[in-house]
């Protein structure tokens, strides 16, 4: 064999990529680029709800958490007498707690929670002994004048409290002037509606249990 033919078989083995095949090449890593952008746009979205979901459970639980406090603690007639301790409606709670502190004896205070602006928020009035100042510090927890509040969770659009009395569910409103005493409330069922979900959130509390 001539040494030119070697050449040429030489020079031909050592030839570049040709168009077609640089075309080709770059279309397959556009693809798979594609496919990897899309994947890893997928596992932020799923990470960021997850995140949100998460949040919005530890809100919740926070904020049921207060409640069952609350509710457990509520004031009996045996220290009121025949005032109300408890007042629910569509998007209000109203109860009358007990305040245990170190060396200092057993106070009430009013307790409330209520929707303001999509939040679902808790205001507290000073704790007392004396029953005419209870009475001055619920009409003004009523008539939502108390501006010392917290914000337990955002993004509620409706609250509904529901009480029961050993018969059924009802709301309760504030006393009329009747005379008939209040029946006695046992547990308590609030249900919220988070913005834009569909699935409500039930939570029923016993009263007085603790």
């Amino acid at each position: 064999m001539s040494k030119r033919s070697v050449r040429r078989r030489h020079s031909g083995s050592r030839r570049g990529f040709t168009l077609v095949e640089l075309l080709v090449a770059i279309t397959i890593l556009g693809v798979i680029a594609v496919l990897g952008w899309r994947g890893l746009d997928s596992i932020v979205r799923a990470r960021v709800a997850l995140t949100s979901d998460l949040e919005q459970t530890r809100g919740m639980q926070l904020a049921f958490a207060q409640m069952q406090s609350d509710c457990g603690l509520i004031a009996d007639a045996s220290v009121l007498g025949d005032r109300a301790n408890l007042l629910s409606d569509q998007g209000r709670l109203l109860i009358v707690r007990k305040v245990y502190a170190e060396s200092q004896p057993t106070r009430l205070q009013v307790v409330s929670y209520r929707l303001r602006q999509g939040a679902l928020v808790r205001s507290e009035s000073a704790a007392t002994r004396n029953l005419d100042q209870l009475d001055q510090f619920w009409q003004a927890e009523m008539a939502n004048t108390n501006s010392s509040s917290v914000t337990l969770k955002t993004g509620v659009d409706a609250m509904t409290v529901m009480a029961w009395d050993g018969t059924g569910w009802s709301v309760v409103a504030p006393a009329t002037s009747t005379g008939a005493p209040a029946p006695v409330q046992r547990g308590l069922k609030v249900t919220l509606q988070l913005h834009e979900q569909q699935a409500l959130l039930v939570k029923s509390f016993l009263l007085g249990a603790v």
